[in-house]
């Protein structure tokens, strides 16, 4: 996937790590809604609410997120690449089945990537960006520290699941 994009320090930011974990156990993590719900949202923040997955190119990507206070905000959109344990992209600009998406936040591309370095995995999250404004909103409003966060409890759940 990445001949087909290239990063764009204005639009996209990449967060990357050495998981010790086999590979199997990092889309296990990444794909399961069980253990979605242990590491999407930052714990401090709140808590996954809902998740649904239908891990295939149209399926649906659906992880809706309650705040400490109690608020709920939805994240729907639609998986575009599926190659297991290898490469996952989902995109927040469509819905399900590849239907157009309508609705007030902010759209980005998702790109996981992963791959075998010895016992362990390299994970690499892209989060791409239609534009500067877009890149800069997600970044005030705390999108890509929170997702920083998440990775982190994302690589602490995979190595409990060992």
């Amino acid at each position: 996937m990445s001949e087909h994009f290239t990063i764009n320090p204005k639009l996209d930011f990449v967060i990357e790590r050495f998981i010790d974990a086999p590979t199997r156990l990092v889309w296990e993590a990444l794909t399961k809604p069980e253990h979605l719900k242990e590491w999407y949202m930052p714990k401090a923040w709140g808590r996954v609410a809902r998740t649904e997955m239908d891990v295939r190119p149209g399926g649906i990507f659906s992880i809706d997120i309650a705040t400490a206070d109690g608020q709920e905000f939805p994240n729907l959109g639609c998986f575009l690449d599926v190659i297991p344990m290898a490469r996952l992209v989902w995109t927040s600009m469509l819905f399900p089945g590849y239907r157009p998406a309508v609705f007030d936040d902010i759209p980005i591309t998702a790109i996981v990537t992963m791959e075998a370095v010895g016992s362990g995995t390299r994970y690499v999250f892209t989060a791409l960006h239609r534009d500067e404004a877009d890149f800069e909103k997600n970044k005030t409003s705390g999108f890509q520290q929170g997702t920083e966060v998440a990775v982190d409890q994302f690589v602490q759940h995979v190595h409990a699941m060992k």
